[in-house]
């Protein structure tokens, strides 16, 4: 069997390869069942998860082809919102989940979400509410932000109540990015 994507050399980590091809299988099956099933949508493929070993498959070549995925599982999951709740409904939903976002953008920094405790990593604050305001005024001109712009933002850590907890913000983000995909397809 050829790999499907590029390794890591020896003494550098990638993503298990069977897992990796594993998943893929789960999702060419999911994608050509057209979706009927309901197996997997475009958040699936967003935060799926891979252990890192010795020599697996290149992270940046997988992180890729997941984009590219979940960006065809978008198409379809919006082109079936249009069919049930007409063009109009759907632009209607996704302003409405902008707007649940907004919220929480619109909090003053240090403030958008909760802080860690102990010792628990954490993200910077400062980075954070930076990528916030950049998302909210990508919402508030109508300028579109690059769904990268929000999935490949890496943010220094921190320990305990100097940063936001890691689990908050990434949820959140998730959304951001959920929506941001959708809107660009």
């Amino acid at each position: 069997m050829t790999d499907t994507f590029p390794r890591a050399s020896r003494l550098a980590k990638g993503y298990d390869a069977e897992q990796v091809e594993a998943f893929l299988a789960r999702a060419r099956a999911a994608y050509e069942d057209g979706g009927r099933g309901g197996a997997m949508t475009s958040w699936h493929i967003r935060t799926v998860g891979f252990d890192l070993v010795r020599g697996g498959y290149d992270v940046e070549a997988v992180d890729a082809a997941l984009d590219r995925i979940e960006d065809a599982f978008a198409r379809r999951e919006k082109h079936r919102g249009e069919e049930r709740a007409g063009a109009n409904g759907w632009q209607t939903q996704l302003r409405s989940q902008e707007q649940s976002l907004r919220a929480q953008l619109a909090r003053n920094d240090g403030q958008r979400f909760p802080r860690g405790s102990g010792l628990e990593l954490t993200y910077d604050i400062d980075q954070v509410d930076e990528l916030c305001r950049r998302i909210e005024d990508a919402f508030a001109s109508g300028r579109p932000l690059s769904p990268d712009a929000v999935r490949l933002a890496v943010f220094k850590s921190r320990r305990g109540a100097r940063g936001y907890r890691e689990a908050s913000v990434d949820a959140f983000l998730d959304r951001v990015v959920e929506l941001l995909v959708v809107a660009a397809v």
